[in-house]
């Protein structure tokens, strides 16, 4: 993590769009493609400027967003997010390995993304294999440090056993703003993630034995204060908003992609795009970045603590509730948690 300032986030910010960065910015653009006329682009942009969006929101509004938990049984964690009619699956598993020799006290975090075909035509064949590489680089910045997630309580035997968490992440659906609802779904997934416990013995030769706890509530639960969420902002005209949608991604130049923590410390930022963002534009919206990504930690926490509490008597809705009707070939009335007041924020749903 480094403290903000106007210098340090220009010269930090990926501002040099390179060939790779340049591709993603791409490929994601490529995934719905979307014409806008001239008489469009004037609109949107002088709604921008007054602060008010095609679809009603201001220029730091989410689209409506719902989150469900404990989705894949085989998984120790897992969520499913839906931002707009953007749809994210991440699956996390535990399993044991060797610590890495530079920091011998500690376990790590590997990040997969699979883009489904389901999603978009271009994801056909080896289609979204480069997006899924550079998506899965950058959530390793982001996610795996010390910082976010507490390495040193996935050490099990320094120098020879640690546990190393696998993270899946699934896009079912793209309609922009991958990264937002990819950083929810990890936090929420980490948050009900279920390491067993780990027992160490000594055999007859001096040799060490592990043995992990068959009991369900004999378990390690990662602490996720500190694992930040990302706000992407997108320039259109003078003003930058969050969670573009796609006429508005054909109207901006650039993108910052900013992952913030609960207390509004920066701890990475990318610049994607072909155009240019001129030193004031980054820091504000940077400034911008921290309020909004601050203001989100809180209400998802709370919703997420509260359908933990709740155990079975949890209500079942979206993918959930779908699934549980084709099964047992009826419906049931289901409600969701609201989220409270906050128009940065949008309408949250949460889940299990």
């Amino acid at each position: 993590m480094f403290p903000v300032s106007h210098m340090e986030m220009y010269i930090r910010a990926d501002l040099l769009v390179s060939g790779r960065t340049h591709a993603v910015f791409q490929c994601l653009c490529s995934m719905a493609t979307v014409q806008v006329s001239e008489a469009e682009k004037v609109y949107i942009l002088h709604g921008v400027r007054d602060d008010l969006r095609v679809d009603g929101r201001g220029c730091e509004d989410y689209r409506h967003m719902e989150i469900e938990t404990k989705m894949v049984s085989n998984t120790d964690g897992s969520a499913k997010v839906t931002l707009g009619h953007t749809d994210v699956l991440v699956g996390v598993k535990a399993e044991i390995g060797k610590p890495r020799p530079m920091v011998p006290d500690e376990g790590y975090v590997e990040f997969f993304v699979d883009c489904s075909a389901n999603a978009t035509p271009e994801f056909e064949g080896r289609g979204g294999d480069e997006l899924g590489m550079e998506l899965s680089n950058t959530l390793y910045k982001v996610f795996n440090n010390r910082y976010s997630v507490d390495m040193k309580s996935l050490c099990i035997s320094p120098g020879e056993h640690c546990w190393v968490l696998y993270v899946d992440v699934l896009l079912l659906q793209c309609d922009g703003n991958l990264f937002d609802a990819i950083s929810v779904a990890i936090k929420a997934a980490l948050f009900n993630t279920k390491i067993p416990k780990v027992h160490i013995s000594e055999d007859e030769e001096g040799g060490k034995e592990i043995e992990l706890s068959d009991d369900p509530y004999d378990c390690i639960r990662l602490n996720v204060e500190n694992v930040p969420c990302i706000v992407t902002l997108c320039k259109v005209g003078h003003r930058h908003v969050v969670d573009a949608t796609l006429q508005e991604k054909a109207c901006s130049v650039a993108s910052l992609i900013i992952s913030v923590t609960h207390k509004g410390t920066v701890t990475c930022v990318r610049k994607v795009g072909g155009g240019s963002l001129d030193p004031e534009s980054i820091f504000e919206m940077t400034e911008t970045g921290k309020r909004v990504g601050k203001a989100l930690h809180a209400p998802l926490m709370e919703l997420l603590q509260k359908e933990e509490s709740l155990g079975k008597k949890r209500q079942k809705v979206g993918f959930l509730e779908e699934q549980k009707v084709h099964s047992r070939k009826s419906r049931c009335e289901t409600g969701p948690f609201p989220l409270p007041k906050n128009p940065g924020l949008g309408h949250l749903l949460c889940s299990a």
